[in-house]
């Protein structure tokens, strides 16, 4: 019998037909035919620690037989307190605000209301939103209008919003870059620039300096523009640091955390700000409210699950096991460098990266389908951006398990390249 279940980011033309998976635990999933698979890009980039921990596991348990869900306007509860507090510890100073949502596109949508509300209550004319070209942020309409334009967003263009976009800082041509910025950020009608930091995720794998980050956060805060971090990929370990600003000692103005803020284990999202911009919402004057909400906003068995991914940085040595995947994917990088067929090879923390084959990266390139087929006939969940095929793996990943994907992304090369 076909399934009528419609899959995210699937042509079913294309995949008719879903693997199904069983259970899973650690760095492994269990399929309906009993075979394991390696989860090397942590299901979407979301598992941390490993699939099932048992600590976030028995948080969700101990949560869901005292207090389901509760509306977040007008009531509180301790897991929403306790997460807040725990990660005001973990984040850069001056953020003392955190709003909750329910994934990472509503996050940064959280976050563009945030600056747009910041500017209007202060009656400044700032409106517009400086992004980074290929960026991705997300495809509610607002995070479409702020990412890259193409084979993503096309048919729905007439719903998109304009905001203007700096280039990539390509290595030899990052001043143009901070000059493009630079330009914008003069503009007096200049809000707010976000930015992906350090690692354009869906837009390729593609990364940049922390020097020139700090660069433009330093650009920013000169012109008064608000410095918006979409770290909801980023963060929580991918780059080797907590966040990616914390390799350029940057602390945005708003910064945007999920995926692995519950460890992966519920969906859950954050927007941090700065006093200043809660301040300016804060009025006697109903209409200075700021308008958004989710039905399930800080639920509280989501909320458990974050304080125990809080408990687990805290209390085991995550940075260690963040140390030695990176080390491994460092060593796999320097195997794989000149292997023909693989080209731009790069690593940054826990993320290894390479394009398979001629022509650089492109997300409708045919080659994808048949990459992600060849990884899957292998038992191992590589999901390639078209011709950029990575590895963003749980930090509870071995080093023969990571070889054997290197192994496979060699094999493939000799297959594809």
């Amino acid at each position: 019998m076909t399934s009528p279940i419609w899959h995210p980011f699937t042509q079913h033309a294309l995949f008719p037909a879903m693997r199904p998976v069983v259970s899973a635990e650690g760095a492994w999933l269990l399929d309906g035919d009993g075979r394991q698979v390696f989860d090397a890009i942590s299901s979407w980039w979301v598992v941390t620690h490993g699939h099932c921990h048992p600590r976030i596991v028995q948080a969700i348990r101990d949560q869901a037989g005292r207090l389901d869900q509760v509306i977040f306007a007008g009531h509180t509860h301790e897991p929403a307190r306790e997460f807040a507090d725990g990660l005001l510890k973990m984040v850069p100073a001056g953020l003392s605000r955190v709003f909750f949502s329910d994934s990472g596109s509503t996050s940064v949508e959280v976050a563009l209301k945030m600056a747009l509300g910041h500017f209007r209550h202060l009656g400044s004319p700032r409106h517009r939103v400086v992004v980074m070209q290929g960026s991705y942020h997300g495809d509610t309409v607002g995070t479409m209008s702020a990412g890259e334009r193409g084979s993503f967003t096309q048919p729905y263009e007439p719903l998109l919003f304009g905001v203007d976009r700096i280039p990539f800082p390509e290595p030899g041509a990052e001043q143009a870059t901070l000059d493009s910025l630079e330009r914008f950020a003069r503009d007096p009608t200049t809000a707010a620039l976000l930015i992906e930091p350090l690692v354009l995720g869906a837009g390729g794998m593609r990364f940049y300096q922390p020097a020139i980050l700090a660069e433009m956060a330093a650009i920013c805060a000169r012109h008064g523009v608000l410095l918006i971090a979409d770290e909801v990929m980023t963060g929580w370990g991918r780059t080797g640091r907590f966040l990616a600003c914390d390799h350029a000692c940057v602390a945005p103005d708003i910064l945007c955390l999920s995926k692995g803020i519950t460890g992966g284990h519920l969906p859950l999202a954050v927007t941090l700000c700065r006093e200043e911009i809660f301040q300016s919402h804060w009025s006697t004057d109903r209409s200075r409210t700021f308008f958004h909400s989710s039905s399930y906003t800080a639920n509280p068995i989501a909320c458990a699950a974050a304080c125990a991914n809080l408990q687990i940085w805290r209390e085991e040595p995550v940075q260690a096991r963040i140390d030695a995947v990176a080390a491994e994917q460092a060593e796999g990088a320097i195997r794989l460098e000149g292997y023909p067929g693989l080209t731009s090879v790069r690593c940054m923390g826990t993320i290894l990266a390479a394009e398979i084959g001629a022509g650089g990266a492109d997300y409708m390139a045919d080659t994808g389908p048949a990459l992600m087929r060849f990884f899957a006939e292998r038992d191992l969940l590589i999901r390639p951006l078209g011709r950029t095929v990575y590895l963003l793996p749980p930090y509870c990943s071995t080093g023969a398990e990571l070889r054997a994907c290197h192994d496979a992304m060699i094999e493939a090369a000799d297959v594809f390249g």
